[in-house]
């Protein structure tokens, strides 16, 4: 039993085996694997003797940390996580659902969080102190790694919200958003080599053609890939307003939408690797999740929501609780507005094996070259 929250750093760095010292990192002064933070320990130890729930904290900490969880009501009502249960948040993010994940499952349950960008468990810890989770850097093919070091052979429940927290999104070094001018990064995860620069300032034509098509569903990828290729012979590009300002200069305006959006979404799932780590999430949670467990995906756009559609629809291991996607409300739009294409999809275990889906890939393939 962890009292309070325990952070596990870089399992993706050692599948398998136990994160040693010598990854954790330096600004917290660790010298072993595991890591207790004591405020609001004793009092989750208390609460978990008296068998009584948590202790309620204000829901104005989504604001403070500057993240909204997406979905919050149609997520908690859709899984129904119950008090003593175990769960799993691939995508922890600032720690909006799962705050609310850990209330729900008590003092004896116990919530596993991952998420392959340090940054964001940074502020996941910060909200999450004093609850039953476990922080840990790992991308989601790790996870059947992850419960195994754990010492879980399988979990009640799984959370995957696909989409950028509004602390990615808004800072300008990350270079996710053309709404700030920053460099041409988009990695979440820092360890890796591959950035937006390299692929607009190396990769041929055709091949910005192929990701800006197959990833961002850009009708003008030809002229875009076209004017990236010139522009880089006199200069190249560092940037995201220099990219931004190239791509709305030969593309048209189609509605509210900036001509970049399309453009800066296949950049981020080319260097992210998203829809092949997409790919084996899903091929692994048969195998992870016991049966009358449930999962909850929120996808973002069409290339992920189709991929989930297809997967639940495998009868042998799921039942659809939602034929059609459950989409916001216009009042939750209108408080968040990032929440306008959220999509989310429950599907619930059924009882029959799964068929093993092992994947030992060190890294995610690159796209085509």
């Amino acid at each position: 039993m962890y009292n309070g929250v325990t952070e596990q750093w870089n399992v993706r760095r050692a599948v398998g085996t136990a994160p040693s010292a010598a990854c954790l990192p330096k600004e917290f002064g660790l010298t072993g694997k595991e890591l207790q933070f004591m405020p609001g320990a004793g009092q989750q130890a208390a609460a978990a003797e008296s068998g009584s729930a948590l202790p309620s904290q204000a829901s104005a900490g989504d604001e403070a940390i500057g993240h909204q969880p997406v979905l919050l009501e149609e997520v908690l009502q859709g899984l129904s996580p119950a008090a003593g249960q175990t769960w799993v948040d691939v995508t922890v993010g600032g720690g909006g659902h799962a705050w609310h994940l850990a209330q729900a499952i008590g003092p004896q349950g116990r919530l596993i969080a991952l998420d392959q960008d340090p940054q964001m468990l940074k502020l996941a810890r910060r909200r999450l102190q004093g609850l039953p989770v476990e922080l840990v850097q790992a991308r989601f093919e790790d996870l059947p790694a992850v419960l195994a070091d754990c010492g879980v052979a399988a979990v009640d429940g799984v959370l995957a919200d696909l989409g950028f927290a509004s602390d990615q999104m808004d800072a300008p070094q990350r270079g996710l958003s053309f709404r700030h001018d920053g460099p041409l990064d988009m990695r979440l995860d820092p360890h890796r080599e591959l950035t937006a620069a390299a692929i607009v300032n190396s990769w041929s034509e055709a091949e910005l053609a192929r990701i800006l098509w197959e990833y961002g569903e850009e009708r003008f990828s030809r002229r875009i890939a076209r004017r990236i290729v010139e522009q880089r012979r006199r200069r190249p590009l560092h940037s995201t307003r220099e990219l931004a300002e190239l791509v709305r200069s030969c593309v048209p305006r189609r509605g509210g939408i900036d001509p970049a959006t399309r453009t800066f979404q296949a950049l981020r799932i080319a260097v992210n690797a998203e829809l092949e780590a997409l790919d084996r999430l899903l091929a692994l949670l048969p195998g992870v999740v016991r049966p009358g467990g449930r999962v909850g995906i929120i996808s973002f756009h069409s290339l992920e929501d189709r991929r989930v559609k297809q997967a639940f629809r495998d009868a042998r291991f799921w039942q659809v609780l939602t034929k059609k996607p459950v989409v916001p409300t216009a009042a939750e739009i209108a408080r968040n507005p990032r929440a306008r294409s959220a999509k989310l999809r429950i599907a619930q275990r059924t009882g029959q094996q799964a068929v093993p889906h092992p994947f030992h890939h060190p890294h995610d393939p690159l796209p085509r070259r």
